[in-house]
């Protein structure tokens, strides 16, 4: 199967998206299928927070369209912890809520670190290990997303490249960036929004990042972009014009 590039945002509950992206009037228990004809995907950030049912996965895999993927945001209990090696029972749990009921619209688990936490080898080498290939029957992907400089490092790199973990690229004004992109996927966080442009950034930045993509899968990498907070009223516009770049 040919590499594929998915496009989203982040979540599709946000008050000021009702008139921009959702036509007046939408129902809300129609958003999400709203995004599903618009974009290709979108990250759950609510697995982050709280667990979730079995029952929710279900309704949103049957919410949006063949083709579509959710990416979750790994659990704050397993990743904001003084000892990433001591989060098994954590992943575990994660694992347990039902993600499963996503079938082959789930996408990538996206790890979290918090900002403060620095880059120790061997205790980012044992959480690499709680991250299972598969669980009951669906391959899992991973990816990791630092927010602390120290792990711009080789080391690190070479233990996300072992485990066939992502790096998240990230566009943050905020937080580093990491350029390692040697996993069998890219997971990019677009987070430096402008609300003074209509699409959140200049045209030639959404054109230089469809490049980007493409080059990416040309290499057979699956690529999963999502627009993300900074100016969050303009993600759904900046995903769409990703997606025309792209080539529709």
């Amino acid at each position: 199967m040919s590499a594929r590039i998915h496009v989203g945002i982040g979540g599709w509950t946000y008050p000021d998206w009702r008139g921009t992206f959702y036509p007046e009037g939408l129902p809300h228990a129609r958003e999400l299928g709203y995004v599903g004809e618009h974009l290709t995907a979108t990250e759950i950030n609510a697995t982050f927070y709280r667990r979730q049912s079995p029952a929710s996965f279900a309704k949103w895999r049957d919410a949006v369209p063949d083709g579509f993927v959710f990416a979750l945001k790994g659990s704050r209990y397993c990743t904001n912890r003084k000892n990433l090696a001591e989060a098994g029972e954590s992943v575990g749990n994660f694992l347990a809520q039902g993600l499963v009921e996503l079938g082959d619209k789930l996408g990538p688990i996206n790890w979290q670190l918090a900002a403060t936490k620095k880059f120790e080898a061997d205790e980012i080498a044992a959480f690499l290990t709680l991250l299972p290939d598969s669980h009951e029957g669906i391959a899992l992907r991973h990816a990791i997303e630092p927010r602390h400089a120290s792990f711009d490092d080789p080391a690190f790199f070479a233990q996300c490249a072992k485990a066939g973990v992502a790096l998240v690229v990230a566009d943050s004004p905020k937080y580093p960036a990491f350029a390692d992109t040697s996993a069998p996927f890219v997971y990019a966080r677009l987070q430096n929004a402008r609300s003074d442009l209509p699409q959140g950034y200049p045209a030639d930045e959404i054109t230089a990042f469809a490049r980007r993509a493409k080059g990416w899968a040309s290499e057979g990498k699956d690529v999963l972009a999502f627009y993300i907070n900074g100016a969050k009223e303009r993600a759904p516009h900046a995903a769409m014009a990703l997606i025309d770049a792209l080539g529709g």
